[in-house]
């Protein structure tokens, strides 16, 4: 995420090697990255952490505290300062964590806010989508603009994401990005609800907030 006070990655995928290999075809040097956020401890959203810190071990990186001792041990050995998150946190001007939230694993997701309203990005909603929305929205009293990240309705019906979607739109959510393990059945579903709302969400996708309506 560019554009902030601090540029900050979200999750560093399974593979550090292809993390690092996708940044470069997207024109991302290794060395602007001030911040990694890990959302939980599952591998495809840990595995790459490792071999970036050892690229560069001068960025900070914010987990949840619920991560075993030995993952915060490996990541502080590369030279890291590492945040324990537990509850609500500002990362920086415009940026916070939701605090873990969902019991296993328990999960933060990032909080940005813009003018056209708060914008919540989300490693895989493993607490529940709708509730991570309804969470973010109490916290902070402001509009939902943008939910984009996995919401994990792979195995969901199709009547559980319906309810699913009247609930984030009954919340005031104006666009959604679903990708990762939202599964295509889901995706499809969000597209028809959501409309010119929808964003097609995927590697390499690079969104501007400040260019949709």
């Amino acid at each position: 995420m560019e554009g902030m006070e601090k540029t900050i990655l979200f999750d560093t995928g399974g593979d550090g090697k292809k993390l690092l290999a996708n940044m470069d075809k997207l024109r991302i040097a290794l060395r602007t990255i001030d911040v990694v956020v890990v959302s939980h401890i599952h591998g495809d959203h840990t595995g790459g952490l490792s071999f970036l810190l050892t690229k560069n071990p001068h960025i900070m990186t914010y987990l949840p505290e619920s991560f075993p001792e030995s993952f915060f041990r490996e990541t502080r050995k590369h030279g890291s300062k590492v945040v324990e998150i537990s509850g609500p946190l500002k990362i920086c001007n415009g940026v916070y964590s939701t605090g873990e939230l969902g019991a296993s694993p328990r999960e933060q997701s990032l909080v940005v806010v813009t003018a056209k309203g708060l914008v919540i990005i989300t490693g895989c909603a493993h607490p529940g989508i709708e509730k991570i929305v309804r969470t973010v929205k109490k916290n902070f009293g402001r509009e939902i603009f943008l939910v984009l990240g996995g919401f994990h309705l792979t195995a969901s019906s199709k009547e559980e994401i319906q309810a699913i979607i009247a609930k984030l739109k009954a919340l005031g959510v104006h666009c959604v990005a679903p990708c990762h393990c939202t599964g295509e059945t889901a995706r499809k579903l969000f597209m028809k609800a959501f409309g010119a709302g929808f964003i097609d969400a995927g590697v390499g996708k690079v969104i501007d907030t400040v260019q949709l309506q």
